[in-house]
């Protein structure tokens, strides 16, 4: 059902495997839904410092033992 022909970053196939969307990234997150889409799509992206942490306090909250090595080369 997911990734129809669509690339997805390490951060889009771990959305897909968890069942969170980017929509509920970008709410408990509070990054911008067009900065969540190209992080879970584009694989040169790598969001700055400020973005990053907020990304990742979502991510945590849903797997606190994750960190942002797991979806970028950091």
């Amino acid at each position: 059902m997911w990734g129809l022909g669509k690339k997805r970053t390490r951060l889009g196939k771990w959305l897909d495997r968890t069942g969170y969307s980017q929509e509920d990234l970008v709410e408990a997150s509070g990054v911008n839904r067009n900065t969540i889409s190209k992080a879970c799509s584009d694989p040169d992206y790598e969001p700055g410092a400020k973005v990053m942490r907020k990304i990742m306090k979502a991510v945590r909250d849903i797997e606190p033992d994750k960190d942002a090595s797991s979806f970028w080369d950091i």
